[in-house]
Parts: structure tokens; C-alpha cells; sequence
């Protein structure tokens, strides 16, 4: 592949598997980690039409399949990594992981501490509508930039970005490069202890000493368009999943977390297809058994099989 000059760095044949947390995965045909905005633009600009293009977070909500990806998978880090605080907004590179953005806000007084349990970084937050404890994204994003497949950079206010329950309307292959929040006040320490409560929460009920991509797959009902849950009436994936039978259950390397059977984990030496294997599994078994259609909530991108 014919590739502009770059300050950052370019890698042919990287192997993605050691940047997603399931640790499965295929190789990218070129990663391309960009020294700075400026950079991102400039290679995105020259690069080719025909390229496609694929921006990679932490690799937290993701199966890249045992094929890899064709074309650029583009990786930001230190040159998108920056936070800083005006008044009740709240700036956020792409790259900055979701609970150090909580975690530097609270010390500042600002509350977003829904964002300390939600694994990932504020790139992948943003796409995604990200949300615990019945706040998202949606609730506090003001607008973000961007750079356009073409190499455009770009400001989008939220309303444009059509939020909604694990949805957002970024354009393909437009890369998210920083996130603006309004977060209201709070005093720091009550915000630091609410974290806390959260953390211990989510070690009590979910496999956080496993290999996982976070919750396998979205909630059937409950939601608005906004992308706010009513928990009076919402049903749970995990809840259809266990009266299924599949808490436990496992194929080849993967397996449906007995712990919180709403995770998919890499419990031995999976593949990506023995993880997605399972979950459409799991997908057929609750339909026989509810008749309900459970979507996938995590990622699952790239080319099956390997070259």
C-alpha cells in the first residue's frame, strides 16, 4: 500500500490481538498512530479514496475477527490524551481512558462520575452513547471534533450526532479527536466516594478479573430515543440470557460469564470466532426460549478466518 509520510508511526501487519481486551484478532494491514491532529489530517488528506479506514480506541467493546482488517486502522494515543477543565465544561481527548476523565473531573468538583465503570476511552464513549447508572453521554456532551475521512477537521454540537441507546451518527471513517462536557458541580470528596461505591459494585457483580469486552450484548427494551433507561420496566439482556440456560456456557475457548452471564469472555485460548460463535448462539437460544432478538452491543468488526 502507497502511504503519505507521517510524523507518528506506521506499522504494517500489526497484530490486533494485543491491543483488544478479549486478546483475539487478526492483524491490521497498516496501524497508523498519529503524532498529533495535525498529523491525522495530513495523512488523511493524501491517503487514497479508496483506503478504508478504521479508528481503534483501548479495544474494550471490540472483536476484531481472526482475519484482521483491511486498510488503516488508526490508533490514537499521547497527541489525544490531553483533559482540562473551563468552568463547568469539561474537555476530553479521544484517547483519555472514560474513568480518568470521571476521576479528574470529580478532583476538579465537576461531576461525570458515570464514566468511572465504563471501560474504554472517550472516542469509543461518545460513538457508543456510553452509560451506567442511568446517566449516558447524551445527558452531558456539548460537541466534539472530528477529522473527516477527507481530512477535514470539523465541530459537531451533540444534536447533530443523533444520540441514542448505544448509537451515535458519527460519519464512516470520521475520527473522533476530543469531546467537550458540561458536568455539574459536586464537592470532590462526596464525588471520590461515589466512585468508590460504583467501582466495588461493578467487582461484586461483573468479571473484571477476566477477559471480556464488557456487556455482550444491549438491553431489548426500556429505552428512549435519548438514550436514558427506565429502570421500572427495563429487561435485561443478562435476565434473558440466564432463564435461557447459558449462564456458564461455553464453546470451544469462550464462555458466558457464571458470574454475570451477559459477558462474553475469552476464558481459554478463544478465537474471535469461537467469541462470536457463542454469542450468536446465545442470540438463537433466546429467541427459541423468548422470542426476543437480542442485538449485539459489542463491535465486531474485520475478516473471518485467517490468511
Amino acid at each position: 500500500m502507497d502511504l503519505p509520510d507521517v510524523r507518528g508511526k506506521l506499522t504494517e501487519g500489526f497484530d490486533l490481538s494485543g491491543v483488544t481486551w478479549l486478546r483475539v484478532g487478526g492483524p491490521a494491514e497498516v496501524l497508523f498512530q498519529p503524532a498529533d491532529e495535525d498529523d491525522l489530517a495530513a495523512f488523511l488528506t493524501a491517503l487514497p479514496d479508496g483506503v478504508p479506514v478504521f479508528p481503534l480506541g483501548l479495544g474494550s467493546n471490540l472483536i476484531v475477527r481472526d482475519g484482521g482488517i483491511d486498510g488503516v486502522v488508526i490508533r490514537l494515543g499521547r497527541g489525544f490524551n490531553g483533559i482540562r477543565i473551563e468552568g463547568g465544561r469539561v474537555i476530553a481527548g479521544a484517547a483519555v481512558p472514560d474513568a480518568m476523565v470521571a476521576k479528574k473531573a470529580a478532583a476538579a468538583g465537576r461531576d461525570l462520575t458515570f464514566l468511572r465503570t465504563i471501560p474504554g476511552a472517550v472516542g469509543g464513549a461518545v460513538r457508543m452513547n456510553a452509560g451506567c447508572y442511568g446517566s449516558y453521554v447524551a445527558d452531558h456532551l456539548v460537541e466534539v471534533r472530528a477529522v473527516t475521512r477527507a481530512g477535514a477537521a470539523v465541530t459537531i454540537p451533540a444534536a447533530d450526532l443523533n444520540l441514542a441507546y448505544r448509537h451515535s451518527d458519527l460519519p464512516e471513517g470520521c475520527v473522533l479527536v476530543e469531546a467537550v462536557f458540561e458536568a455539574e458541580a459536586g464537592d470532590p470528596d462526596a464525588l471520590a466516594a461515589r466512585m468508590e461505591e460504583q467501582v466495588a459494585k461493578r467487582d461484586a457483580t461483573q468479571p473484571t478479573d477476566k477477559l471480556s469486552a464488557g456487556s455482550t450484548f444491549r438491553n431489548p427494551v426500556g429505552h428512549s430515543s435519548t438514550g436514558r433507561a427506565d429502570d421500572t420496566h427495563e429487561l435485561k439482556a443478562w435476565k434473558v440470557i440466564d432463564d435461557a440456560g447459558l449462564r456458564g456456557h461455553r464453546l470451544g475457548g469462550a464462555e458466558m460469564s457464571q458470574k454475570h452471564p451477559n459477558f462474553l469472555l475469552n476464558a481459554k485460548n478463544a478465537t474471535a470466532e469461537d467469541l462470536e460463535t457463542l454469542g450468536e448462539l446465545v442470540r438463537e437460544k433466546v429467541f427459541q426460549t423468548s422470542g426476543i432478538q437480542l442485538e449485539w452491543e459489542i463491535r465486531r468488526v474485520g475478516k473471518t478466518g485467517r490468511g
